[in-house]
């Protein structure tokens, strides 16, 4: 069985905010205290990892240039978030009114780079994606193994927009202590017919899950994954940048 339990009272992230040491207290103070174990994951809202890492943008301080000055009036937003977006991006893949889709530093395509300013506390303010969500994972990971002598597998979560979907759905941008894939080609089906094409998003579908347990005007931005354990590894392994599709196999451009 797998459960997912948001954790309560986690304050206001600022930067150099020691997030780990919060979620271990967080822990230890529920209504029912629960202490990690083997085979827990713990998937971050990135808005919270990306505070912490002082991923803040101060809008007053943004010049926009030229380009962002045409794009702001082609899609109907502010010219310098737009410019954010762009110092945040690789390129720029659509451009319609009200939408801006990006390819961003990391390689995810998503609106506007990610670049966000709900749940951030201030007046022209806007967040950004950690700069390595990965790296990002790793590092609290063996913060809390400094903490608690348990390293559970972490996993750092956006919401994407998806092709041919509506709505919006977790995914993971950054994780550790987690096969992020898991992969059956070559492996056979119930009845025995070899799989050619399954290749399960793994780090995905707990982003998704641990989604699932939060409200989101409810300040819940980590949620306590159990029932994952044979996906959780002992290494950190090479994160979520394995879920990125190569662009030469990417038809949706």
């Amino acid at each position: 069985m797998i459960s997912a339990l948001a954790l309560e009272g986690l304050p206001e992230v600022t930067p150099g905010f020691d997030l780990a040491q919060a979620v271990v207290r967080a822990l230890a103070s529920g209504p029912v205290p629960e202490e990690l174990v083997a085979g827990d994951v713990l998937v971050f809202a990135h808005k919270v990892v990306s505070k912490s890492e002082g991923r803040i943008a101060a809008l007053g301080d943004v010049k926009p240039s030229a380009r962002a000055l045409e794009l702001a009036q082609e899609v109907d937003k502010d010219p310098r978030q737009v410019q954010v977006i762009l110092d945040e991006s690789r390129s720029v893949i659509r451009a319609v009114a009200g939408v801006l889709i990006t390819e961003t530093r990391h390689g995810f395509i998503c609106a506007n780079s990610g670049v966000d300013a709900s749940n951030v506390p201030g007046d022209d303010v806007v967040l950004m994606l950690p700069l390595d969500p990965d790296a990002s994972a790793r590092a609290l990971r063996a913060r809390l193994l400094e903490l608690c002598g348990v390293a559970p597998a972490v996993v750092i979560t956006d919401s994407f927009g998806r092709a041919w979907r509506v709505g919006q759905c977790d995914v993971a941008i950054g994780c550790a202590g987690l096969a992020a894939v898991e992969d059956w080609r070559g492996g056979t089906d119930a009845h025995g017919r070899e799989l050619q094409a399954t290749v399960i998003a793994i780090a995905d579908e707990l982003a998704a899950t641990a989604d699932l347990a939060r409200r989101k005007d409810g300040q819940q931005p980590v949620i306590l994954v159990r029932g994952a354990d044979r996906h959780v590894v002992d290494e950190d392994g090479p994160g979520a940048v394995t879920l990125i599709r190569a662009q030469e196999q990417d038809l949706f451009r």
